[in-house]
């Protein structure tokens, strides 16, 4: 059991190591990829909302 909190503290240490490696993104690349991916999440809801909105006049022009 001790060399599993041994493990444990280890490996949280690891973690913290690592954590100081990483090459963080400035504030303003941070900024321009979150709206980089909001502006997809934008189009492609809009795209589908559209594909949808297609298909279900479609079918019901079908279905009358």
């Amino acid at each position: 059991m001790a060399g599993g909190v041994k493990g444990i503290g280890k490996f949280f240490g690891d973690v913290v190591a690592e954590m100081k490696r990483v090459s963080w993104p400035t504030r303003k690349e941070l900024t321009r990829y979150t709206l980089v991916v909001l502006g997809t999440v934008a189009f492609i809801t809009v795209f589908f909302a559209v594909v949808d909105y297609g298909i279900s006049a479609l079918v019901r022009g079908l279905i009358e």
